[in-house]
């Protein structure tokens, strides 16, 4: 069986009493517990041959000689799915997240202050996907010279970024040369991805073999050079480490923990896969990829906006934190920073 339609109402009841018992104390579950605690009209001994039931589906699973039961990564899976009663938050909570992210001077501002507010109100580890280059678009560019055939490159992008690269010009430009380059880039490329960029000013180029006009010819010369490097590996923000520390008692496998949370290359990738997705993500241990921290879990979402996310947010912690307090947290926060980045 592998979806929740296939198990009946009262296995389904004692699914989410046992998963919801097991995030709130780690330990295992009894059904003398969820009989005790959960209002299910049924008796401690029928409770019992469900738990075997969903024992068999894969669904929960017997550890070591205890009588009681804990939620496999399946289980999980499938209460987060279907059964995840998942809280709203409070009008006072939205604005206290809302005032603690704006107004700011700087987006980097913005996201650092992010890191803070989700580990302080997660008590969990958080990591930050700057925005990607390639995913924003040109606002606008423009080149300024320097000293004689150097110049810099300035480009603006949507949502605030600025990217700042020397290069040096074939030929001398006059300052009405300048202009001209800027006027015609600035029709060419504004408003494109930066992803996109690249791939017209290649088609211009070919078409501009054929016609040979010099300052056309400079300013795609001099766009080119300057938009290789906006291809870079997007930054990473990461705070709360010490979180998931608490209550492990192995040494090694806290210092494996840390050491894949400061690698970072694995978490890049994770957070990519957000970027095609809509709406919140919900990593449940091995799905997360991280080496082979099989119970740690990730929550995540995009932000930026439309069908092209420029980056992501993350609450990193294990595999029962509770998620009925953290998926409307970041999803709420990505909504706010979608809001306020292009306002900066």
């Amino acid at each position: 069986m592998n979806t929740v339609s296939e198990i009946g109402v009262r296995a389904k009841k004692v699914l989410h009493a046992v998963v919801s018992e097991y995030l709130a104390t780690g330990d295992a579950v009894g059904s003398g517990t969820v009989a005790r605690r959960y209002a299910l009209d049924v008796s401690a001994a029928t409770i019992r041959n469900v738990m075997g039931e969903l024992e068999e589906m894969g669904l929960l699973s017997h550890p070591h000689t205890s009588a009681g039961r804990v939620p496999t990564q399946r289980g999980l899976r499938l209460y987060v799915d279907t059964l995840l009663r998942i809280r709203s938050l409070s009008t006072g909570e939205k604005e206290s997240i809302r005032g603690r992210l704006s107004p700011m001077a700087e987006p980097q501002e913005v996201l650092q202050r992010v890191t803070t507010l989700l580990r302080e109100l997660s008590h969990l580890a958080v990591v930050v996907q700057t925005p990607r280059p390639s995913s924003d678009a040109v606002a606008h560019i423009e080149f300024v010279r320097l000293r004689e055939n150097r110049l810099l490159a300035v480009i603006a992008t949507t949502h605030g970024a600025i990217q700042n690269k020397l290069v040096d010009a074939e030929t001398t430009l006059s300052a009405g040369d300048l202009v001209r380059i800027n006027n015609y880039l600035n029709e060419l490329v504004a408003g494109l991805p930066l992803d996109q960029i690249r791939a017209r000013l290649a088609r211009e180029i070919e078409d501009e073999k054929n016609i040979g006009n010099p300052v056309t010819t400079a300013a795609l010369a001099l766009a080119s050079a300057a938009v290789p490097d906006l291809d870079a590996k997007n930054g990473i923000l990461l705070s709360g480490q010490a979180n998931l520390l608490v209550g492990v008692p192995d040494m090694d496998k806290a210092q494996h923990v840390l050491r894949t949370l400061e690698e970072k290359d694995q978490i890049v990738r994770l957070l990519d896969r957000t970027l095609s997705a809509p709406g919140i993500c919900v990593f449940i241990g091995a799905e997360a990829n991280l080496a082979d921290l099989t119970d740690i879990s990730v929550v995540a979402a995009g932000y930026g906006g439309g069908d092209r996310p420029i980056g992501s947010i993350g609450v990193i912690g294990p595999a029962r934190m509770n998620y009925s307090k953290v998926i409307p947290l970041v999803d709420f926060t990505a909504d706010v920073i979608t809001e306020i980045l292009p306002r900066l």
